[in-house]
This record gives structure tokens, sequence and C-alpha cells, in this order.
């Protein structure tokens, strides 16, 4: 017999719906809360009536014309279903669901998932909670462990320095905590807009804008004199610029106050911390900005280092070095954002710029300054969260063009001191293993066929350099895609990288997917995805076995599924 709990839910008196308060959004019911016990052949289900009555018995046992996890997962989205119709009027239901779903046990890689990078609104208040409320149940009962999500500065202080606002942070923790799943809380100190996925804009703080347009020299700068509004430069970490307090103070009490406010909830619901580094969250130097135009795919990028601060750094290090002539900027000939290696003298195959003595002190002392940045933040990071149970990492940015040149051109614009004769990896994950945090790197999915020959990409190469560093440093490795894809060869690129299935390197202590949206709901994506977060969790299951454990289960889930998609 089809487990199905529609009519009683239906017979039920309904529930009065609270009159949302002004500029906020209707309170969403998160009504099925998923409790993984041990397998038992049968489910509990208790109906709580508004007057205060309990309907508890015991579900028949499943069909078995049917896999036992996709029967076990049929009456929560019927009710997770009706989360995202805004005018629904529910009852509570609870069910207990005995078992652990698609890849219950922890032997493979544990998959979370990104949410939209507008999940809290710039005033604060959590959006399309009804939809979300649904999406957090069906990525529960896919297997997923756990949702990344941004928590902005720009949205929690911006009020006013130290003024933090977690409202709508409360409620979302709040929602993934009751459904079950765990956090990964990336404390965003970047404006969201202006480089690639983003599909908003989130500025920072109002009040830290109104400080670089009095002093731009707080922002970073190319030597064209454009500045870059997406991230405080790291040239004034240790100057009291920002209403008093230098740029590391602001950012440790923000996470001080995420931490005083979220106590109850860290190590348990809210197991991560990714602390923002640079633009995008990443640690490294917006050397490649999409905004307006400024760079496309695959060009060099540019030095970001001639802001006053930085330009003093140089100068003085420059004096120390012995040469002082090296100190009045970076490159003169390092071409422009969307020039090519070759167009650069400082980038030549020949070595003459970048492999010069003058191209080995500015790019040791440019990559040096990014490393001081990600020790500091780091230091204040650990400090802050030192005893919480919470993991901390570092989001580092796989820049994958030009890869295949001596020089690496993009990536040393970007910070990372990396070329075919040096490792720049290495320095980056022992400062991350100093303080016992976790390298999360992306572009896991990329295969080098998949771009321009002429490009010179590795993607392929560049994963396993940074996964074989790790691994040689003594960090442990996480993963994400740089784009969001479901087709089957970006899935088994990502399992046999995570899961190490081809026996070279270690498997990743998690990935997370970049990023839950519409298309992910759709029909054939969906199914996709689900059946790679079961390969993902079921090590050692072919895809053939998940498919098959898959099928039924998005059978069952299609109608949800295709609210899901619209109410996103």
């Amino acid at each position: 017999m089809a487990l199905n709990i529609t009519p009683q839910v239906g017979s039920l008196c309904p529930s009065p719906i609270e009159e949302p308060a002004a500029g906020r959004d209707p309170p969403a019911v998160v009504s099925a809360t998923w409790r993984p016990v041990g397998v038992a052949p049968n489910l509990r289900c208790r109906i709580q009536q508004p007057i205060g009555q309990d309907l508890d018995a015991i579900m028949p046992p499943a069909s078995p014309s049917l896999s036992p996890i996709s029967i076990a997962m049929q009456p929560d989205f019927q009710v997770a279903g009706r989360a995202l119709m805004a005018d629904a009027v529910m009852s509570q239901v609870e069910i207990e669901h005995l078992g652990n779903g698609l890849g219950g046990n922890e032997k493979g890689v544990p998959v979370y998932v990104m949410l939209p990078l507008d999940t809290v609104k710039p005033n604060g208040v959590m959006n399309r909670r009804k939809a979300m409320a649904a999406s957090l149940q069906a990525l529960k009962n896919a297997g997923v462990v756990g949702v990344m999500v941004d928590v902005w500065w720009g949205i929690v202080e911006r009020g006013g320095p130290g003024e933090y606002d977690w409202s709508g942070y409360d409620d979302l923790m709040a929602m993934v905590s009751q459904i079950g799943l765990k956090v990964q809380a990336v404390m965003s100190f970047h404006q969201c807009g202006g480089n690639v996925g983003d599909s908003c804009t989130i500025p920072l703080p109002r009040w830290v804008v109104e400080e670089m347009e009095k002093e731009p020299n707080l922002a970073y700068t190319d030597q064209w004199g454009r500045r870059n509004y997406e991230y405080v430069s790291l040239g004034c970490d240790d100057l009291p610029l920002l209403k008093g307090r230098t740029p590391v103070q602001c950012y440790a009490d923000f996470m001080r106050s995420f931490r005083d406010r979220f106590a109850a909830m860290l190590g348990s619901t809210i197991v991560e911390i990714q602390v923002g580094m640079g633009p995008a969250g990443e640690l490294r130097y917006p050397s490649y900005p999409e905004l307006d135009g400024t760079w496309k795919f695959p060009g060099i990028g540019a030095f970001q280092c001639y802001d006053r601060f930085m330009l003093a750094s140089l100068q003085a290090s420059a004096i120390s070095a012995g040469h002082p002539e090296w100190g009045h900027g970076g490159p003169s000939d390092a071409a422009g954002y969307n020039s090519w290696p070759e167009d650069a003298p400082f980038f030549r195959h020949d070595g003459a710029g970048w492999h010069s003595p003058y191209g080995e002190f500015f790019l040791s002392w440019y990559s040096g300054l990014l490393l001081q940045h990600g020790d500091k933040v780091l230091s204040a990071a650990a400090a802050v969260f030192h005893g919480t149970g919470t993991k901390i990492s570092v989001k580092v940015a796989g820049i994958h063009w030009h890869y295949g040149t001596r020089s690496h051109a993009a990536e040393l614009t970007a910070g990372y001191y990396n070329t075919y004769f040096r490792n720049g990896y290495m320095p980056i994950a022992e400062m991350i293993g100093r303080h016992g945090a976790v390298l999360n790197f992306t572009c896991v999915e990329m295969k080098n066929s998949e771009h321009p020959t002429d490009a010179m990409c590795r993607p392929e190469e560049l994963v396993t350099q940074v996964a074989t560093t790790a691994r040689a440093a003594g960090v442990m490795l996480a993963g994400e895609n740089a784009l969001p894809r479901y087709d089957e060869g970006a899935f088994e690129k990502i399992v046999g990288m995570a899961t190490a299935a081809g026996g070279e390197q270690e498997k990743m202590h998690s990935f997370t997917y970049l990023r839950m949206g519409p298309d992910m709901f759709q029909e054939d994506k969906w199914r996709r995805f689900v059946a790679f977060v079961g390969r993902m969790r079921e090590e050692g299951w072919s895809r053939e076995e998940v498919e098959m454990e898959t099928e039924g289960f998005v059978q069952i889930t299609s109608p949800l599924i295709q609210e899901a998609a619209l109410a996103l």
C-alpha cells in the first residue's frame, strides 16, 4: 500500500496565518522535519491539530513495488509542496523518517548546496520564505548534508558601525535547523555584483562606502587609477580608517557578533565558517572584475597595487632590497586586463620580465602581502571561533586560463605566485594549515577540452596541483564547481576528483554545489543532481545503482519540484 497522508492533512481544521509585519514576508511554516534514526520498516506520523489533539499512528509498510527510500519521501514532499503556495493553510505535521535516505551513511563526501545570493534581502529580511522552506526540505530528502549561505557585511552592519541586524539570518538559521540541515556560513566582507555568477547587487555597508569616497585609497587601484570597491584594500589592514577601527578589527567584530548571536547553533547546525578574504569571498586581488566590461575571459587581468598604502609598502620593500628604483609601481609592461601573455613583455615566454630579478622581487612582495592579509584575518577568525566546534575555511580561486604558459599570467595578477618554476599554492596551503583551516578550491567540474585551446586552460592540472599541495601541507581540501552545471560529464568529473576514485588523491573534506535556483528543480536536472549526491555519499556505488534508486524518488517529487522552480 502506497503511503499517502494527503486526506488526513486536508481534513484538519485550518490554522490561521499570521498577518505579516510591514516590510516582511509572511512567516513560513516548515511543516515537516526529518529525523534520521535507525532503519525500520515503517514510519510514524504525528499530526498536531490546532485544538491540541494528537493523532499518532503507525503507517503501513511501504509497497515492495517502489524503493523504501522513495516511498519514505513521498508524504514529506506532499506537505512541503504546499509551503510554496502563498495562501496555503497548513497544520503542523511532523514526520519521523526511519532511515537515512539516499546516501545516509558518511562513507563518501558530504554535499552542500549554495543558497541564492539574495537569500536575505538588502533590507535584512529573509527572501522567498515559503519557496525556501520547500526547497530546503527537497535538498534534505535528496541526501544533501547542508547549505552554504553568504552572511553579507553590507546587509547586517548596514545601519552604522557596530550596529548588527541579524533578523533575516535568525529566520534562516531557525528554518535550516528545524529541517535538519547543516550550515556553512560565509563571512562575506565583499560586495556582491561584478563577478562571474553575481545575480544581484549588495554593496559594502554604506558607512564603509562613504569612508572610501572620502579616502579613495581605501579601494584597490590599478595602474590607470581605476578604483575597485568590491573589497577594502589590504594595504590599510592595520590602519584605523573605518570610523576609528581597522578593516581587520571590523571583520573580527562582525564575526564576534555572529558567534554571540548564534552560539547555540555553532558546532551543531552551523558547522563551518568560511572567512571572506577578498572579491567573491576569495583570497585574491580583484584582478579580473567583470563590472562595466572591464575584464572578459580569458584576459590576463591587471595588478592591483596602486593605492597609496600599497605603494608605500612597495617603496619600503624596494629600499630594503637595495633597489629603490623598483618601488615606484608595478610592472610598466604588463599590458591590460584583456591582453594575452604574449601581448605583454612582462609575461612573455622568454621570462625577461616575470622571471627576472625585478620580476621575482615584485611578485614575491605582491603575493606576500596577500598571504599576510590572509594570515591576519584567519588569526582573527580562529580566535573568535575557538572552542565552538566549527571548522574554519578559506576559498581560493581556480584561475585556470593561461595555466599552460610558463608565466601563468592570470594567476600572477590575482596574487598567486604560481609559475612553471614555482609552486605558488604551497605558501597559501601552509598559511591555511597553521590555523587548522580547510582550503576550499573551485573549478573541480572542469575539463581541459571544454575550453579554447589557445587560452591554454588547464583546470584539470590546476586542481591536481592544489590537491597534491594540500595533501603535502597536511591541509584538508574541500571543493566547489565554478559554474552551475547539470551535465553528466561535469558530475562525473566532480565524483572522480572529490571521492578520489582514481586513487591518486585523498577524498575531499566536503563538496559545495553552486548553486540552488530554478534550474536545479527542472525534472531532468533534478534527477541528475539527486543521482550525483547519491554517488558522492554512497562511496563505491556505480552510477547505474544510484540512478535506479533515484528514479522513483524523482517521480514522486515531481509536483513539488515544479512548484519550487516557479517559486524561486
